[in-house]
């Protein structure tokens, strides 16, 4: 298989998902409590992909508005059947089990239809030899007085237009042992029918294993080698890597896209972009497949951009709001991002935000803030509880710049004033020291500086820990952007420069 990009997928990208149709590749990632909801990126390399869409382009499709922190779209399986595409998702601890439908991935998707009777995650979506529709599934509860209980993979047949199920589930495999078992994808192969899924838990113990059975329905025997592909115990610069799924390569080889994350530190200890798409190969030997190591290749390629609003007619398709729609919080006006304060701040479960996600572990965002109309700023967020933020209010003596660190239990503050005018923001994520020396051991530093007209002041650098899949609440990762707290502040342009250093 060719040396592919990795990761393939940068920056907060979970659970990825992919289905080759006419030598084009269509890949899904899951989006928690962000909308909009679940990103299609399209190749026809597979080494090159753009954003294309998003299925859930209203909230109303994926109903997210009151979902905890950590819920919301988990883990989507993209299908194509009959000239027709299905995603089939779980909006945890929200919507439930949903399938939504295209006939171009890259255009509009279905308002989705919830299947009734699936208690659990992770579904994937096949076909039997007749043409009806299956659905496998983690038997894990979300909801309820028996939230928490796990009943291994689950099956069962679907009807998918009425929305339910044609029989009651059966259980197919508990797995190799490993604790969660999840994320299962039912495959076709010559004479085998295989059921491939992570277990593990999607921390370092993350791993693929593998099942096969002559009916789609079971029993299923296991890979004598399972799991067959893991990063447990190695210091490869992937770690936690699994939740794959299967698809043919260019070549015609068989690729496996899984999600991975690149902790830093001296022990590996953080990973601050959270979970990424990669990919890897397979070998099949005796009728299993045999995996490579997720071997770490970044891009080439610069990730940088600059996004001036002056120039942009609307917001393209990498900004997200925090369950709500982006059009509430903010719109391009008179040559300005405006985004509307709502009495919230970056701490509320629906902050009036707008954000990107971080593609590269070192980083650097910028923003320039005009607040005479009103006060906000720029920060990068893992969850309500764990954001940066540095913030711009207009005063009767200049601008006040404030930095603040909030982590679960813990706020810190710095504050300066500049002199009154557009303020220009950064946040840079710097790289720690390569020794033996306590600073080595987090994943990076976070600087805090602000200038207006001449005058340039750094407020503070903090250890970057904090933001890691590691440490932080969520199941996301760095999401950078702007945000309002009181009237309507107005922001010129938003620009990230990175390197994976």
């Amino acid at each position: 298989m060719t040396d592919y990009p990795n990761p393939l997928i940068p920056g907060f990208n979970p659970d990825p998902s992919v289905v080759r149709v006419d030598g084009v590749y269509y890949l899904a990632t899951s989006t928690f409590e962000y909308v909009p909801g679940i990103p299609i990126y399209r190749s026809t390399d597979f080494a090159n992909w753009e954003h294309v869409a998003n299925v859930a382009t209203d909230i109303s499709q994926i109903g997210v508005e009151e979902v905890i922190t950590g819920g919301g779209v988990w883990a989507p399986t993209i299908r194509n059947h009959d000239g027709l595409f299905h995603l089939i998702v779980t909006i945890a601890m929200g919507r439930g089990c949903v399938v939504y439908t295209a006939t171009d991935p890259a255009g509009e998707w279905s308002q989705g239809t919830l299947i009734e009777g699936i208690e659990g995650i992770d579904p994937d979506l096949a076909w039997d030899e007749d043409g009806t529709a299956i659905v496998t599934y983690s038997g894990l509860v979300t909801v309820g007085p028996d939230a928490g209980l796990h009943t291994g993979i689950r099956q069962s047949r679907v009807d998918l237009v009425a929305g339910r199920t044609l029989e009651a589930p059966r259980s197919l495999w508990a797995g190799s042992g490993f604790k969660f078992p999840e994320a299962p994808h039912l495959y076709r192969r010559s004479d085998w029918w295989y059921l491939m899924i992570a277990e593990g838990g999607t921390e370092r113990g993350h791993g693929v294993s593998i099942a096969r059975s002559a009916s789609p329905y079971g029993p299923f025997d296991p890979n004598p080698a399972n799991p067959f592909l893991s990063a447990r115990s190695t210091n490869r610069p992937i770690q936690n890597t699994g939740h794959g799924d299967l698809v043919e390569a260019p070549d015609g080889s068989t690729a496996i896209v899984l999600l991975g994350v690149r902790p830093r530190g001296a022990t590996q200890a953080f990973s601050a972009l959270g979970r990424e798409t990669f990919v890897s190969s397979i070998e099949w030997v005796d009728g299993w497949p045999v995996a490579e190591p997720v071997i770490l290749r970044p891009r080439e390629e610069s990730l940088d951009y600059r996004i001036d609003f002056a120039e942009a007619a609307e917001l393209d398709l990498g900004w997200m709001a925090v369950r709500r729609n982006p059009a509430t919080v903010a719109t391009i006006t008179d040559g300005a991002l405006a985004v509307v304060a709502d009495g919230t701040t970056m701490d509320d479960h629906r902050p009036a935000f707008l954000g990107r996600r971080q593609l590269t572990q070192t980083a650097a965002f910028s923003t320039e803030i005009d607040t005479a109309s009103g006060s906000g700023g720029l920060t990068v967020r893992y969850d309500e509880l764990t954001h940066y933020d540095l913030e711009a209010r207009a005063t009767a003596e200049g601008v006040v710049v404030t930095a603040r660190a909030a982590v679960p239990g813990i706020r810190q503050e710095w504050s300066a004033v500049l002199p009154a005018g557009a303020v220009t923001l950064h946040l840079d994520s710097e790289p720690t020291p390569i020794s033996f020396s306590a600073e080595a051991m987090t994943s990076d530093f976070v600087v805090f500086r602000a200038r207006s007209g001449d005058t340039e002041v750094t407020l503070a650098r903090v250890d970057g820990r904090y933001l890691s899949a590691e440490t932080a609440a969520s199941f996301t990762g760095r999401v950078a952007g702007v945000y309002a707290v009181a009237g309507t502040p107005r922001f010129g342009w938003f620009a990230f420069a990175g390197s994976n250093d």
